[in-house]
């Protein structure tokens, strides 16, 4: 005679096991990437739709893109979604991702104080700089090689004021060492100036008496990129799984769902996976 315990089992192990088998089919895929795209809120609206196209979660670790880009070399993701197109192109050509894809953009600005007391104001990022480096003023720079801190830096090259590792460019030149959310709060406290991307200032609710105050210059475009990372470097890497997510948030569908995130009816990223 079986016990109900035994009639039990016999009912729950095929439901565990198709359980498990479903879990090994859709699976979990760790995505390196900017902490511009997590700290916008992007991904809180962007992966649950991802979820329910494909059946598949994806793990964010949100650091600098310098940082993403190295946990690809590693082997320690599967896929990349950053923002520094130089150095996305240089992890394809050294052959630690497969292709590189554009997916969107936003742009850059100069946030800081409203009274603005080094007169920054205008369109010209490479002339707020020089005024900035003129007036001593306290300006915070994420110092975290993410794409934000890359772009950072050729505006002060364009601008002729030396930036090396190991001293401020000035004296109230400030590298915190942060993701984008820690330096706003840190300018907001300090009444600093600081580079930002314009998504993460819009979802930003910490603005004191921060505001805009160089925006609209060409130079301040700012392209974001996925790539799956090479299994022929790192043969764990889920490149199948990997490649399923680039192909969704490249296609109309994803693209779509880019589209659709707004904070306050104003859009924060703008897709241009097929331009």
């Amino acid at each position: 005679m079986i016990t109900l315990k035994a009639l039990r089992a016999l009912v729950m192990a095929p439901l565990a096991l198709s359980a498990t088998l479903a879990m090994a089919q859709t699976g979990t895929i760790v995505m390196a990437s900017t902490t511009s795209t997590e700290q916008s809120g992007l991904f809180s609206h962007l992966l649950p739709e991802f979820k329910k196209a494909t059946g598949m979660d994806v793990k964010v670790v949100a650091v600098g893109t310098g940082q993403a880009i190295d946990m690809g070399r590693r082997g320690d993701a599967d896929v990349l979604f950053v923002h520094d197109q130089v150095a996305e192109e240089k992890v394809v050509a050294e052959g630690f991702a497969v292709k590189r894809f554009p997916v969107m953009y936003n742009d850059f600005v100069l946030i800081g104080p409203a009274a603005d007391p080094a007169k920054t104001k205008g369109k010209d990022i490479v002339e707020a700089l020089k005024k900035l480096s003129a007036a001593n003023a306290n300006f915070v720079s994420r110092g975290d090689k993410s794409g934000t801190h890359a772009a950072e830096l050729r505006y002060w090259k364009s601008a002729g004021i030396d930036t090396p590792a190991d001293k401020p460019a000035f004296a109230n030149y400030k590298a915190c060492g942060c993701g984008m959310g820690p330096a706003l709060n840190i300018a907001a406290s300090s009444g600093g100036y600081v580079l930002a991307d314009r998504g993460t200032w819009l979802s930003f609710k910490n603005r004191g008496d921060l505001a805009v105050l160089v925006e609209g210059d060409t130079r301040l475009f700012n392209q974001y990129g996925v790539m799956v990372v090479n299994p022929a470097k790192h043969p764990q890497v889920k490149a199948a799984e990997a490649q399923k997510f680039v192909d969704w948030v490249i296609s109309p569908a994803g693209q779509a769902v880019i589209t659709s995130y707004k904070i306050g009816g104003e859009q924060l990223f703008f897709p241009n996976a097929s331009k």
